[in-house]
């Protein structure tokens, strides 16, 4: 079975590099990578045919340069290129086209350790270091991200939280969610 961080092994460089190409700021390219990996973690299971891993992985990025250019209202002969074909992933809306926009809504110091740790699959200890935090600090902000993952399926698509204490519902239709539209 492939995994999210074996892919970011793989190709996360040339994702990069493609999304630098396009985008010209560091900064910029480093939000828009984790942003691809974050929908190819949560779509990894649509992905058909392992030989189509690379032109998926960078219709994804190209999906994701585009979405960050018309939400910037960047002219449009920066998108000249990157206009993306029509595929599933704009078709559909489930549960994980909504963990998509409540991770990219999370602050900053929850996103990123958080997706270091469940997305690239970096150990906690790790995650601290990279990061230069103080191990419970680290700990404290994963799990805090995990919560507000949570609270915004509550805040989005009115789920709730059962007695067992799982998170259940129904997702929304996308013109109803209060994260995809």
């Amino acid at each position: 079975m492939l995994k999210t961080k074996d892919i970011w092994e793989l190709h996360s460089k040339d994702i990069k590099y493609f999304i630098l190409s396009k985008v010209k700021n560091e900064t910029v390219a480093n939000d828009l990578l984790q942003d691809t990996f974050i929908k190819v973690h949560t779509k990894l299971e649509t992905l058909k045919d392992i030989n189509k891993l690379k032109s998926w992985l960078f219709t994804i990025a190209r999906y994701t340069v585009y979405d960050y250019f018309k939400a910037h209202k960047i002219v449009d002969d920066k998108l000249d290129g990157i206009d993306p074909i029509a595929d599933n992933e704009r078709v559909s809306h489930d549960e994980k086209d909504c963990l998509h926009g409540i991770i990219k809504s999370l602050p900053k110091k929850y996103r990123d350790p958080l997706f270091l740790s469940d997305i690239k699959g970096i150990k906690q200890a790790e995650v601290a270091k990279q990061l230069e935090l103080e191990l419970p600090t680290a700990k404290s902000r994963i799990q805090r991200a995990r919560k507000l993952i949570a609270q915004g399926y509550i805040d989005c698509c009115d789920f709730k939280i059962n007695d067992d204490g799982y998170l259940v519902g129904e997702i929304k239709p996308k013109e109803e969610c209060k994260i995809c539209n």
